[in-house]
């Protein structure tokens, strides 16, 4: 099994040698070396989570938790191994909190859907902010088509920061959740969850963190936090697509009805009655995508090898970089100037279409991500229909950065 060496030296990371790990970082698109710019969409895979998938399959693939064969045994072995090097990446108190469900996306529907269903009443409201990613808005919109909540919003000021200073006036006695992104995809917003789920849960007011993408980027600790609920998702940080995690206070996930029915998450059926299995496999219907969470479990292991607070630290500086780079760029204005940021850029031309740079710079060998970024509220806060997107990753450079700008440039010559 491929592993990562030399990751670390006197001066910090050895980029050249974390590169190394990452097979697709050798494609050329269009004869032109690729530069991935698009990891807030998705991160690409260190050989050491392709070769853990490549293993399962090749010599452990079995069905979990029913077999008492060897396959079986080993498979389940590595499958909740998996689970445990999650619970103590964000320092869950217990496996028992840690749900595997298909991405952020489900993780939020689950605790909308069975959350929300049995303790939300008519007239009740949930507080969420104005740069949500749309899977924190529409499964708040679902609820309301059966239970009539009353959905308030955060607004956000020019930069791009949460307006925070009347915060907590938003809370009244039928306030029942508050959720909340950690860091915004579309602006890079790093925002102050710490200080916000406080004010929540002076009001009794349960709090879901939204970590799609902090995960990767900063150290996120659910104990320090003190958020009720956090999700998150494998394939952004090095994992498999269509993998995720719902962390969950135990005292609610036992209090919650079940999300689906069927396999795994039964004690006992009979046709009068059935009993749920305990936590956290009572979350956890059918077969689950086991090759998914054991890649995630390397993928952690991959990001422990590092260091999450030397990726923080590399990465920091790569946005500075780049937002410095970026500002010298004729015309190009960046929508999100917030306080602190992490992972991503947005930017636009005055005269020239998002989707347009895209297709241009692709040209360049540079894939990065143009549109709405599924935050279309935020896109209606600023007036414009889309913005460009560079978001990074550990492996990314500032040499990269450059060709990207000097690519920039090309366009608008282009554009003339």
């Amino acid at each position: 099994m491929h592993t990562t060496t030399n990751i670390n030296n006197s001066k910090g990371l050895d980029i050249d040698c974390i590169r190394e790990d990452f097979p697709i970082l050798n494609t050329t698109v269009h004869g032109k070396p690729l530069i991935y710019f698009d990891n807030a969409a998705t991160t690409q895979k260190p050989r050491s989570v392709i070769e853990t998938i490549d293993n399962y399959y090749t010599n452990m693939n079995s069905n979990i938790h029913r077999g008492v064969h060897y396959l079986s045994q080993i498979s389940t072995d590595a499958y909740e191994k998996a689970r445990t090097k999650i619970k103590e990446f964000i320092n869950a108190p217990s496996t028992k909190e840690i749900i595997f469900t298909r991405g952020t996306t489900e993780s939020i529907n689950l605790v909308a859907h069975s959350y929300g269903m049995k303790f939300f009443n008519d007239g009740d409201e949930i507080i969420i902010s104005a740069m949500e990613h749309h899977s924190n808005i529409v499964p708040w919109q679902l609820l309301k088509t059966y239970k009539n909540i009353n959905i308030k919003v955060i607004p956000i000021d020019d930069d791009g920061n949460l307006v925070i200073d009347n915060f907590e006036s938003m809370f009244t006695e039928r306030t029942k959740f508050l959720s909340l992104v950690y860091v915004s995809n579309s602006l890079g917003t790093v925002n102050p969850v710490k200080e916000l789920i406080s004010i929540a849960h002076k009001h009794n007011v349960p709090v879901l963190i939204d970590a799609a993408q902090a995960v990767n980027h900063i150290p996120v600790d659910v104990q320090d936090l003190d958020c009720d609920f956090l999700a998150l998702s494998g394939h952004k940080m090095y994992g498999p697509t269509g993998i995720g995690v719902l962390y969950g206070k135990e005292k609610y996930l036992k209090a919650m009805p079940p999300y689906q029915g069927g396999g795994d998450m039964i004690s006992k059926v009979t046709f009068e009655k059935t009993t749920f299995n305990e936590l956290p496999y009572k979350f956890e219907a059918g077969t689950p995508n086991i090759e998914g969470v054991i890649g995630l479990g390397a993928a952690i292991d991959y990001i422990n090898n590092i260091g999450i607070n030397a990726i923080h630290e590399y990465e920091s500086g790569l946005m500075e970089y780049a937002t410095k780079a970026l500002q010298t760029v004729p015309g190009l204005q960046i929508i999100g100037n917030a306080k602190e940021k992490a992972g991503a850029i947005s930017f636009l031309f005055e005269n020239i279409h998002p989707h347009d740079v895209g297709t241009f710079i692709d040209f360049e060998g540079i894939a990065l991500r143009t549109g709405h970024h599924c935050t279309q509220p935020v896109m209606d806060r600023y007036g414009i229909p889309a913005t460009s997107r560079v978001s990074f990753a550990v492996y990314n450079t500032k040499a990269e950065i450059d060709i990207l700008v000097k690519s920039l440039i090309k366009i608008i010559e282009v554009f003339k």
